[in-house]
């Protein structure tokens, strides 16, 4: 191991009710890659943020170059040269993608005024773009990116500031491969040039690529480590959790075709060139798979009425509905369950009572005044229900791991009599424990009769979870795969084939899927 540039001594930290961490230390040599590892909890995000300055230490000691230092708040971090890409991502929507990568930082003009110099800010920013191979023009505005657009543009930003230790924290949650191979030769550059990297993943075979080194937290306490030698994916779960998961495929259930949700000839206003149809049969999980821009996202917001289909309707045990408004999707108990859950799934500064309770509050009222207790027994049979881990019912929402935020999510639907939910990229930024469990949830649902959409970008999940494999690209349905056909070639081949955008040939194909 080289010589820490770095150390994080017997760190410990509380909040009200828990404790999150408890003698907990790191330690990373220049140039080193070293992966953060455990469970969503385990106090990986936690000790990151007391490095970042965004939390400080109970207890402990953080050693700079051999000098013990003293970082109170983000700045004393970034003069440190520690720069952190969050998990959840940190960047402004009202800004376009070079005031983001430059924040605070903004090249100036000469002159009395100061302003801010936006010729050279674009000119610095491209460079950086480059490097995370997102070409878009740096005065784009961040609200038209995607998520994984946009987890780009926060990586750029880290590199900008020129830093000696970089963390990364679920980095390539919503990347493509190609995007991720990308991310991957910044990181072997990176460390070429001395630069430090710790790695948070909950995506083993990535850690396995790309560290040098693993450290494990289990519970907010130190776990163990492994050498580049030892390093495999059944050391790793053993390390997070203590124990081997069995995340093996089930048997392929082939669902009735008979009692079916059908979407026929459904138009997304986000691609009016082509319509979808599409059949989910009851008692399956049928995955929705494709690349960045297939247009997976934008059919479950057709479909849960965030926006109006153009044409098309949505049949429900042989009945036709029609979906304006998500108010009218979650009436006919169809339910989404976001990607980006924070933002869209919950109002992460209200309580977790509150957010099981929201979507159907006139339940609980009585002559217009919201009963307490009522609200108080429903969250606790559903947090009960899908363990979620808390000291109260009362918890704020942001103060969740990310996969109690996405069983919260869950929880709020379940409340109500669901028959169809969507998934969209269902574990993105889920540790090993939690992702059984929610596969586990989805299974039992689809086994009592829900329909189950899954929209995910994780090659594995799809092939091991769905019981039929649909592809889009580029808003068109490419074709819908049985379990016996199922590889990742398959997948890609249709992933990446060629869209037909004539209005016969498509209809040839919907004709060809409709009985699917």
């Amino acid at each position: 191991m080289p010589e820490p540039i770095l150390e994080l001594q017997r760190i410990s930290k509380r909040f009200p009710g828990v404790v999150a961490l408890s003698d907990v230390s790191l330690s990373v040599g220049a140039g080193e890659v070293v992966a953060l590892i455990g469970e969503n909890g385990a106090g990986k995000s936690t000790l990151m943020k007391i490095l970042g300055g965004v939390y400080q230490a109970d207890e402990g000691m953080i050693r700079v170059d051999g000098r013990e230092v003293q970082i109170r708040n983000v700045a004393d971090a970034q003069k440190l040269g520690v720069s952190l890409i969050h998990q959840e991502l940190n960047n402004l929507d009202n800004l376009d993608i070079g005031g983001n990568i430059f924040l605070g930082r903004e090249p100036l003009s000469g002159g009395f005024l100061c302003l801010v110099a936006r010729k050279k800010l674009a000119e610095q920013s491209r460079g950086y773009l480059e490097k995370v191979g997102l070409n878009l023009p740096p005065w784009t505005s961040l609200s038209s990116l995607s998520i994984a657009q946009q987890q780009l543009v926060e990586i750029a930003k880290a590199l900008s500031t020129n830093a000696r230790i970089i963390v990364m924290d679920e980095p390539t949650s919503s990347l493509t491969l190609t995007e991720t191979n990308r991310l991957f030769q910044l990181i072997a550059e990176l460390k070429s040039a001395g630069v430090s990297v710790i790695y948070i993943s909950h995506r083993l075979m990535e850690v396995n690529a790309c560290a040098d080194r693993v450290v494990g937290l289990r519970d907010g306490k130190n776990s163990g480590q492994l050498a580049k030698s030892e390093i495999n994916h059944d050391s790793m779960v053993l390390l997070m959790v203590g124990r081997n998961l069995d995340l093996k495929r089930t048997e392929t259930r082939l669902g009735d075709p008979r009692n079916r949700i059908e979407f026929r000839d459904l138009v997304s206003p986000f691609f009016p060139s082509h319509s979808i149809t599409l059949t989910i049969r009851r008692g399956e999980i049928l995955g929705l798979a494709g690349l960045v821009g297939a247009g997976r996202s934008e059919l479950a917001m057709t479909v849960f009425g965030i926006t109006r289909p153009l044409g098309g309707e949505i049949i429900i045990d042989g009945k036709s509905i029609q979906v304006h408004s998500p108010r009218d999707a979650i009436a006919h108990g169809i339910y989404l369950v976001p990607e980006d859950r924070r933002k869209n799934g919950l109002i992460t500064s209200m309580a977790l009572r509150e957010n099981v309770t929201l979507p159907d509050l006139w339940r609980y009222a009585n002559f217009g005044v919201i009963s307490y207790a009522s609200e108080l027994r429903t969250a606790e049979e559903q947090l009960k229900k899908l363990s979620i881990k808390t000291a109260s019912c009362e918890t704020l929402a942001k103060n969740l791991s990310g996969g109690n935020q996405q069983k919260l999510v869950l929880a709020k639907w379940l409340s109500l009599r669901p028959k169809l939910i969507i998934f969209d990229e269902p574990t993105r930024g889920v540790d090993v424990g939690s992702k059984a469990e929610i596969y586990r949830l989805m299974r039992n649902l689809a086994d009592s009769g829900v329909f189950i959409l899954m929209i995910s970008s994780d090659m594995e999940e799809v092939l091991g979870v769905s019981d039929r494999i649909a592809v889009m690209r580029e808003g068109a349905l490419m074709g819908v795969l049985e379990a016996k056909d199922f590889s990742e070639e398959a997948v890609m081949w249709l992933a990446v084939a060629p869209v037909q955008t004539n209005k016969d040939s498509a209809a040839s194909r919907h004709t060809t899927l409709k009985g699917s």
